[in-house]
């Protein structure tokens, strides 16, 4: 958990950075919040974090990318926040070399990857989702959606280049808790043996150890499609 808040508290300080403390003047913001608040991040801490961001001693953070080749040939894609890229990209070359890796240069794994925008909000009663569907695809929207029933949410994936203004129509339609972030999706999954899936897995959790490390994706099928 507490990991969890400081990723989100770095997403707020970059936010703020970006387009000011008001979250009402601040869409990346109000994405930002709204995702902490499904992460049940206390409101002091929220409030706590945007305040520090808009102090002079606060750490100018910047997103990097760090891509590789891990053991038995999966591509892993290291998504961070740093405010020291010397410091993250030694710390991340230590892993891929412990576990066998080879960290390639920016971009070089670019093409396996599909970099996308992604909302999760409150799903409303007696929504129709064709409808909802057909109405984001104007902006962007691809009409593939996931839908959590135990948490009544609904999460759907556009272009990042769209996130502003999907969330702006989604919070136009009323929609609650419009919590938004970016992702990277694999393209091409890769089989892997229960073996060799436990050894990429100790890598992630390794590299998900450090405080800039935000996400860490791989192109490894998952183990329920591997097992079918």
């Amino acid at each position: 958990m507490a990991k969890t808040f400081t990723r989100l508290g770095k997403q707020i300080a970059i936010a703020v950075k970006a387009g000011g403390p008001e979250p009402e003047n601040n869409p990346t913001l109000r994405g930002v919040i709204a995702t902490c608040k499904r992460e049940n991040m206390p409101k002091d801490n929220i409030e706590r974090a945007i305040k520090n961001a808009m102090g002079k001693d606060q750490s100018d953070y910047k997103g990097m990318t760090y891509e590789g080749y891990g053991p038995h040939g999966v591509a892993v894609f290291v998504d961070t926040l740093t405010d020291n890229t010397t410091r993250t990209v030694a710390d991340v070359r230590s892993v891929f070399n412990k576990f066998g890796g080879n960290l390639g240069t920016t971009g070089s794994l670019a093409f396996l990857f599909d970099h996308k925008c992604v909302f999760t909000f409150k799903k409303k009663d007696g929504i129709d989702m064709e409808e909802l569907i057909l109405d984001l695809i104007d902006y962007n929207v691809e009409d593939e959606f996931d839908e959590d029933e135990e948490e009544g949410t609904i999460t759907i994936y556009g272009d990042p280049k769209s996130y502003a203004a999907i969330q702006k129509h989604l919070e136009e339609c009323g929609f609650e808790e419009v919590g938004g972030d970016f992702t990277y999706i694999p393209n091409d999954l890769k089989d892997v043996t229960a073996e060799q899936r436990e050894t990429i897995d100790k890598m992630v959790e390794r590299l998900e150890e450090f405080d800039d490390v935000q996400t860490v994706y791989t192109n490894m099928k998952p183990a329920e499609e591997t097992e079918e």
